[in-house]
């Protein structure tokens, strides 16, 4: 057989599985041979309606409820029906891009989707895993405008070769896929389910509505230019070029999570790379503060700089706790009161001074401690299942590669 792929690491991986009697009842198939495409219609807003069939398009794909209708007839070859493999051949990389899915109610199929039916001997969720593995290869043939923003003809999917198993095979990998997903899911839902008990606890504890065994009395209430030092140790003109030290930037952070930093010296560093930070300090992110991507520095790092577009909050140990201030940033009462801060600015973003006005409830410090204890056991607790979900979505992966190139046989 005359193997067609662009890949040449698959092209080997294919012949050398054709020759291993291992896998001798697999073949090599192209996906057009599994499968019939038919691609969407190019609704015009002159086609919409407010009733009729929904008219699924990219976002919707991503998750999107909004729908256009159509109350037309369609042609067959626009219907979808819940439980169809789609496939979106213009869209963003690792978000819409690819295979799904359509969970949704029934249909009518606008352009830039094809609608995938598997031919006679070949299963549905195989042939859905296949599609998802196949996906990267395609992506190598993909072409847009953007890096991330990809469109492919046709033929650059159903050309696509893919090692192709007996019926029950194709069932038994489709079914072992489909258990992994089911233990992700589940992960997900138990991880959003925490983080709302949290978000709810921070909302009780936080405001003095519930208080903790063995605490009573009043409240204060302080401005956090009151409990702590706010953007008073920077980086000057006077800082050797030679200087080296871990930059965090705004993009590196994502709501209470460090994603990444870079090591630069001072001379190659951008102008935003100013600010001194200090283990036990707070980030305050004051560019588009509704993402909340705050961070708070645990570990002691030395040389640590990050960008003027955070404030950097030093709290005052002996009267307050950093890590109950940083709680506060994640809470109703601070949104609220950035979000007044913000009224009517062209840009969402607020600075120093208007960091320093912001107030929060303020119990004694012991108080302070023993809320922040449960705050942090909570997040532990959620930290602790994201990075088992992770660890599962791994295992499928390496599950996917085994399974789907006959490395591993599950009959």
């Amino acid at each position: 057989m005359v193997i067609e792929t662009k890949n040449t690491k698959l092209k080997q991986e294919l012949i050398q599985n054709e020759n291993d009697n291992a896998i001798i009842d697999w073949s090599n198939k192209t996906i057009g041979e599994l499968s019939n495409f038919s691609n969407g219609y190019g609704f015009r807003p002159s086609d919409w309606s407010k009733e009729g069939l929904p008219i699924i398009r990219i976002q919707n794909l991503n998750g999107s409820e909004e729908f256009n209708y159509f109350n037309g007839i369609p042609d067959e070859s626009w219907l979808v029906e819940p439980g169809t493999i789609l496939f979106a051949w213009a869209g963003t990389r690792g978000v819409s891009f690819g295979p799904t899915i359509w969970n949704g109610p029934r249909a009518v199929l606008n352009q830039h989707i094809y609608r995938i039916i598997p031919r006679k001997g070949v299963n549905f969720l195989w042939l859905y895993r296949a599609l998802q593995f196949a996906t990267k290869e395609i992506e190598q043939s993909a072409h847009g405008f953007k890096a991330t923003l990809l469109h492919v003809r046709k033929e650059e999917i159903t050309s696509q070769v893919i090692l192709f198993p007996p019926l029950a095979e194709q069932k038994a990998i489709a079914t072992a896929l489909s258990d992994v997903d089911t233990l992700i899911t589940s992960l997900d839902k138990l991880i959003a389910k925490k983080r709302d008990i949290k978000q709810a606890t921070m909302q009780q504890l936080l405001t003095g509505k519930t208080r903790l065994p063995g605490f009573s009395g009043e409240w204060e209430v302080k401005k956090l230019g009151e409990i702590a030092e706010i953007d008073n140790d920077n980086l000057n003109s006077n800082t050797p070029s030679d200087y080296s030290f871990k930059y965090i930037s705004l993009e590196d952070v994502d709501t209470g999570v460090l994603r990444k930093y870079a090591e630069i010296n001072f001379r190659d560093a951008p102008s935003r790379a100013r600010r001194k930070v200090k283990k036990n300090d707070i980030l305050f992110s004051t560019v588009r503060p509704n993402l909340k991507s705050h961070l708070y520095i645990i570990d002691d790092m030395s040389n640590l700089v990050c960008s003027t577009g955070f404030s950097v909050l030093r709290c005052y140990q002996t009267i307050v706790d950093s890590s109950y201030v940083y709680f506060h940033l994640f809470a109703d009462e601070i949104e609220k009161q950035i979000e007044s801060l913000l009224t009517g600015s062209n840009y969402p973003a607020i600075n120093s001074r208007d960091v320093k006005t912001l107030q929060i409830p303020f119990p004694p410090l012991p108080e302070q401690q023993a809320i922040s204890a449960i705050l942090t056991d909570m997040d532990a607790e959620i930290t602790a299942l994201e990075r088992k979900r992770d660890k599962t979505r791994a295992l499928k992966q390496g599950m996917m590669q085994e399974l789907l190139t006959g490395k591993t046989r599950l009959i």
